[in-house]
């Protein structure tokens, strides 16, 4: 990469991609086959007796000597994680889907290490026929049998904290940008960081947003809002006393910290603002007592470490050599002498070229069911008779995941039935914190093909571009519609509760309607309506 980065300044700044090694397609097979888990994994054995099966086989001994050696060399925590024939495909990303699974590869002998290391690439073999998985496969019309994945071993980038090892940050970089603000262009890409492991981004956490092209530019956010909607928590590999054994659990060897553990650490140098209670405003910095917000203001604002240059130069050349919009991920070190960024990963996204004009007055009246200037995607759909919605008398944050089972249980009929649906709910869809929005997994909205997003004066969090569910909406074009509840426009829930009902919970209804909904996205123009 040297040829991207000459400058002077990036004597101070490692780019590297972290070292990794690649356990082919064929010990999938073989391990399949030898140990007759087929049949088994694509029934309907539940993820957790599937997962255990997966650990009790035997993995192809012909292919132990060359990760026992692999272990015997590395000491480093390591990242285990999948790389299949359908994962990155342009069109069908599992992004995701797949788990992957973090192991602190800090035992004192080598067969422990090896054992945890096999216990980690059994665990993601197993997740291409977890639930999620299966319904995936089911919605872009694919097999499992289709499937053949290779397995990729990466070094974790970090730095050891005591017992937390993890990054000074990590972030998600894409190429274009479904939700720009102010000045930004769609083209001018967006940026999602976080303090530690990037398991908070493609999770859906909290992670601070910016535009590359206007760094120092922040988030039309009030003080009020940053306090309360900026990261607290952050994830580290566990590098002290082992935990119960778990092998069929993603984070068995993750664990959470929150700001003060970063203070002690002294992480937080070049990633936070504080809080200045008595004038009511932000400082740079952590020199000062005050609460921290993760702001990245010192690496955004000063440029004290040339981070979104980089990335910036490297979604450029990615872009320039896939001939697509890409999304990069990546992770910082800091140190006093030197840094370190690693480029972990890139992938193609889609970005719809297809035009859809929406005049300004198709955004109000009767016939619209809702509107909004927030959508991602472009295109349109005239086929959707059937709605699965959250019912806003009933909704509250402390009952999300029951609402998620319910709508899990909503879509599995639907899905066995070959209906689609709109899906209208609150919160941060597909975010992995109950309290931002509602936890569904893929699996569990696979028959959704348009996702509406409403929020409510207790569930108002901006969107997050960089989590993995979000990538796959993207890729897969589904329309997604975010509705505020001070904005301009409404969603006519008198309607929605007028039709025909399919079945309901106390919190979920499935309804289905007389006629198709007229659904349009104007991607450029950021607006999209959905006409009863």
């Amino acid at each position: 990469m040297t040829e991207l980065f000459p400058e002077q300044r990036y004597d101070e700044l490692e780019v590297s991609i972290p070292r990794f090694v690649v356990i082919g397609t064929d010990v999938y097979d073989a391990f399949l086959q030898r140990n007759d888990l087929r049949e088994l994994a694509e029934d309907d054995t539940p993820d957790d007796r599937l997962a255990m099966a997966f650990q009790r086989a035997e993995f192809p001994a012909e292919f132990a000597g060359d990760i026992r050696a692999l272990i015997s060399s590395v000491h480093a925590p390591l990242a285990v994680r999948s790389s299949s024939r359908l994962e990155d495909a342009l069109y069908e990303p599992f992004a995701g889907v797949y788990g992957t699974k973090m192991i602190p590869n800090n035992q004192s002998d080598t067969e422990s290490r090896y054992r945890k290391l096999i216990e980690a690439i059994k665990f993601v073999y197993a997740t291409a026929f977890f639930r999620e998985a299966k319904g995936y496969l089911k919605m872009i019309g694919r097999q499992s049998t289709e499937e053949k994945m290779a397995i990729i071993i990466q070094e974790v980038v970090g730095l050891r904290h005591g017992d937390r090892f993890y990054p000074n940050l990590a972030g998600v970089g894409r190429s274009f940008n479904f939700y720009p603000v102010g000045n930004a262009e769609p083209e001018e890409g967006v940026v999602d960081l976080a303090l530690g492991l990037g398991k908070t981004i493609v999770d859906g956490g909290m992670a601070w947003t910016y535009s590359p092209a206007h760094p120092k530019v922040s988030p039309p956010f009030t003080i009020k809002d940053m306090l309360r909607n900026t990261q607290t928590e952050f994830w580290a590999v566990n590098m002290g006393k082992p935990p119960a054994f778990d092998p069929v659990k993603e984070t068995e060897y993750m664990v959470k910290g929150n700001l003060a553990d970063a203070e002690h650490d002294e992480t937080l140098g070049v990633i936070a603002s504080t809080y200045d209670a008595p004038n009511d405003r932000m400082v740079m910095g952590v020199g000062r007592p005050g609460q921290r917000v993760l702001d990245f203001a010192p690496l955004l604002k000063l440029d004290t470490i040339p981070l979104n240059d980089t990335v910036s130069r490297i979604l450029k050349r990615c872009q320039e050599k896939l001939g697509a919009a890409v999304e990069i991920e990546f992770a910082l070190n800091t140190g006093k002498d030197a840094s370190r960024f690693g480029l972990l990963q890139v992938r193609p996204m889609v970005v719809s070229s297809e035009k859809v004009e929406i005049p300004e007055g198709e955004l109000v009246g009767d016939g619209v069911l809702l509107a909004s200037s927030n959508t991602l995607g472009n295109g349109s759909n005239h086929e959707l008779v059937d709605i699965i919605y959250v019912r806003p008398d009933q909704f509250a944050k402390d009952q999300t995941r029951a609402i998620a089972a319910d709508i899990d249980r909503m879509n599995r009929v639907a899905v066995e039935e070959g209906r689609s649906y709109a899906l209208i709910g609150f919160g941060r869809w597909g975010s992995s914190d109950p309290w931002l929005g509602i936890p569904v997994d893929w699996g569990s909205v696979s028959g959704a093909r348009v996702i509406v997003e409403a929020t409510l004066p207790d569930m108002n969090v901006e969107l997050s571009q960089g989590s993995h569910f979000f990538h796959n909406i993207t890729s897969l074009q589904i329309p997604y519609f975010c509705v505020a509840f001070d904005g301009p426009h409404r969603i006519d829930w008198n309607w929605l509760d007028r039709q025909e009902t399919v079945s309901e919970t106390e919190r979920v209804r499935h309804v289905r309607l007389p006629s198709p909904l007229n659904v349009r996205l104007d991607g450029r123009g950021r607006t999209g309506v959905i006409q009863k």
